[in-house]
């Protein structure tokens, strides 16, 4: 089944798929302007294409089936943010640092990803390692626990990462400590006494005051599923060394700015700081690629 709908500009999908194609396991194709998707809750694969442009938005989603039409909608609205107009956004920043950086990621979304569990399991994969081995021990993990359908991947269920033994963990180079975090993660949600469904409708704070109490999950692991899980506006991880880069970039630096400054500076940015915070990522991805 397929449907076509209209967004609110502007709104850049080319910036999603460039984002999403860092991604190994995100079935993108940048050339056909889609990409497909899991819905996990039926296990069934749904297909986004552009077929309009920034500045008049128009997508075609196809469904799987046509069970469950308009939760499959809803979650796609939610992932890639379709209720949030971008232009008063854009326009907090006009008299901002940030101006610049705004106006030429101009249209681009905080875009979630695409599971509260598989978002946690792959951030804590990824916590202190360079991206490259975090992209790379995140494949193999996912393709030897999870399920591909119709070229997509999806992450393993918390049923199976919490019987996986850690010896297995750590054949797949996970450190002793990582692997005991997935799994201890996922035995949270098997007994039942974390319900990321039910916390997901809590405020920021009870959020991480929740997460936090988790092993294996920081701040920096529970900002990230605020931001790319929940897709919560008003996050600004000042540990990430991401956005300190971009910021020491930003303002000619020659060291990286402290917690208080990055503060003062974020001020000016609120209720908007996921925002600032991921164009300050794009500023940088920009310049990686320049490299």
């Amino acid at each position: 089944m397929e449907e076509v709908v209209f967004v609110t500009p502007p709104y850049d999908f080319d910036r999603v798929l460039e984002r999403l194609s860092m991604d190994p396991l995100n079935a993108v194709n940048r050339e056909a302007r889609a990409v497909k998707i899991p819905f996990y809750e039926l296990g069934e694969v749904i297909e986004v294409k552009a077929i309009g442009t920034t500045k008049k938005p128009e997508f075609q989603i196809t469904y799987e089936t046509d069970q469950d039409i308009e939760k499959k909608k809803s979650y796609i609205y939610d992932t890639f943010q379709w209720h949030t107009p971008l232009d008063p956004v854009s326009q907090h920043f006009n008299n901002t640092v940030l101006k610049e950086i705004f106006e030429e990621h101009k249209g681009t979304p905080l875009v979630l990803e695409f599971d509260y569990f598989a978002t946690l399991i792959k951030s804590i994969i990824h916590q202190q390692l360079n991206l490259s081995f975090a992209h790379t021990l995140t494949e193999r993990f996912v393709q030897k626990y999870g399920e591909q359908k119709n070229g997509v991947w999806f992450y393993p269920r918390p049923e199976i990462v919490a019987e996986i033994p850690i010896e297995e963990l750590r054949e797949l180079q996970f450190s002793q400590r990582k692997g005991e975090y997935a799994i201890g993660l996922a035995k949270e949600i098997v007994s039942g006494e974390l319900d990321l469904v039910a916390l997901s409708k809590e405020a920021d704070e009870d959020v991480m005051k929740r997460l936090v109490k988790i092993r294996g999950i920081g701040p920096w692991t529970a900002e990230s599923f605020l931001m790319f899980g929940l897709g919560r506006p008003n996050l600004f991880p000042k540990a990430d060394m991401g956005i300190q880069n971009a910021l020491k970039i930003l303002h000619n630096m020659d060291r990286k700015p402290t917690k208080e400054e990055m503060s003062e500076w974020a001020t000016e940015w609120e209720p908007y700081l996921s925002y600032a915070s991921l164009y300050l990522w794009r500023s940088i991805e920009k310049q990686e690629v320049k490299k």
